[in-house]
């Protein structure tokens, strides 16, 4: 079956290839350091910790594991790979301190991988989230380096996805040392691919350890005083195509009621920011950029966010926060983020990438659900309206995001006996190694870890 899978790679891998060629024409991120993507790239003088996280959300929910990584190992060399320009500028400006080596993961062919591994020389692998790769995964094994799936989440429509090739992800599960899964049902559907229950682990959402930066709510107080002094102000954030349109119509159910309401529009991804600007302008609407540093007006209607990391702290001067990839079926960005600062968050009905914060957050009257442009703009109206209403909606966000804190403790105290440099002789060499990765459970303290989760019933 891997066989099967490596002529499927390899017989799309030149428009794989292609395709982010063809991204580079609006994104010349894409056109730099290519050779990374083939495996290429400066050699590591000795064994590494090598993260990987897909990409900006990914680097942004990792950075506080990358940092513990460095307090407990400070001369060893740590390599964090992204596969998106945005996910390497945002790990290159959130990690500068950390002496992280940030560069593109090879693609999942058998000769890319090797050459990336013989670079880079992990002495463990930690992979954030979702991806699943199985070259890169059979290879860390044949190489005897600990793999390890942090704070791993497996939506209900990936384990469909991959089930179709069940004996080749299968195969790739087996080789991980670790599965530290979010939630129960997340540990479910590993396990259902094939994932041994004692090596996966319920540890909880990285995310959730997140810590605001120092200066976050003071830059949100200048921003508000800049742009909207007196003013309503709400924010759309990671915006994908589509609700751009969505929340304008919004804006206007909003402004109906407030009549100086400013929206903060924040697209997901950079190549669309010029579009996105182009397509408000014909449309009259009375714009501002964040990139030329324009401030806004009394009559400015949307102030556009054309720049990368400063979501945050516009979140901070915000009122409201609608989080994107949400009325369409993306599956929402980050949550947690706008709850951590005690905001009103609305947010539509495709979840399925958050769902467990999304549902904690429901749980407790933090979290708003609207399912189109019009209910966006009524609730926006509403919260406008009720700063008592939105006060309680943030005080529950916040307690959220800090009951559910420690997922990081757990991670590290799990994979503390892989960081060992003992364990991870064998694999300097490209030669196979008789000696798979350890079982989670092998060294493990007991009371640290939650225990293994069973299989799910056969239906």
């Amino acid at each position: 079956m891997r066989r099967l899978y490596c002529l499927i790679a390899y017989a799309l891998a030149p428009a794989y290839c292609g395709v982010l060629l063809w991204r580079g024409l609006r994104e010349r991120g894409y056109w730099l350091r290519f050779g990374e993507r083939l495996g290429w790239g400066p050699a590591v003088g000795e064994s590494s910790v090598w993260v990987h996280a897909a990409s900006a959300g990914e680097v942004q929910a990792g950075a506080p594991l990358v940092q513990a990584l460095r307090r407990r190992a400070p001369h060893t060399p740590l390599v964090l790979t992204t596969s998106t320009p945005a996910g390497a500028a945002r790990a290159r400006a959130l990690l500068a301190a950390e002496r992280v080596d940030v560069r593109y993961v090879p693609l999942d062919l058998p000769g890319c991988v090797r050459r990336f591994l013989r670079r880079v020389r992990p002495r463990i692998a930690l992979v954030l989230e979702t991806e699943l790769w199985p070259n890169l995964f059979h290879e860390c094994g044949r190489r005897g380096v600990p793999l390890v799936l942090a704070s791993a989440r497996l939506s209900e429509r990936s384990t469909r996805r991959y089930g179709m090739l069940r004996g080749v992800f299968r195969r790739a599960l087996s080789r991980c040392a670790l599965i530290a899964a979010q939630t129960e049902a997340d540990a479910g559907r590993f396990q259902a691919l094939g994932a041994a229950p004692e090596r996966t682990r319920v540890i909880g959402n990285l995310k959730f350890d997140f810590d605001l930066p120092g200066e976050t709510l003071a830059r949100g107080r200048a921003l508000r005083e800049r742009h909207a002094p007196g003013r309503p102000l709400w924010v759309a954030g990671s915006t994908h195509q589509g609700e751009e349109r969505a929340a304008l119509e919004a804006h206007g159910l909003a402004r109906s009621a407030h009549r100086g309401a400013l929206l903060v529009l924040a697209p997901r991804h950079p190549p669309r920011f010029a579009e996105v600007g182009s397509w408000l302008e014909a449309r009259g609407v009375r714009l501002a950029r964040r990139s030329r540093e324009e401030t806004c007006d009394a009559e400015t209607e949307v102030l556009l966010l054309d720049t990368l990391g400063e979501l945050l702290d516009f979140y901070a001067a915000a009122d409201v926060v609608f989080v994107g990839g949400s009325l369409v079926p993306v599956g929402g960005h980050n949550l947690l983020e706008p709850a951590a600062l005690g905001r009103a968050i609305l947010m539509g009905p495709y979840r399925f990438n958050v769902s467990e914060a999304a549902r904690l957050l429901a749980e407790r009257g933090a979290l708003e659900a609207v399912r189109d442009a019009r209910e966006l703009g009524e609730g926006v109206a509403r919260l406008l309206a009720s700063p008592q209403a939105r006060a309680q909606m943030g005080e529950s966000a916040r307690s959220v995001v800090d009951e559910n804190r420690g997922a990081l403790g757990r991670l590290l105290s799990l994979i503390e006996p892989l960081l060992e440099p003992a364990r991870a002789a064998t694999h300097a060499t490209d030669a196979p190694s008789a000696t798979e990765a350890p079982p989670a459970t092998d060294a493990r303290p007991a009371a640290e870890a939650p225990p293994a989760t069973p299989a799910p019933p056969r239906r």
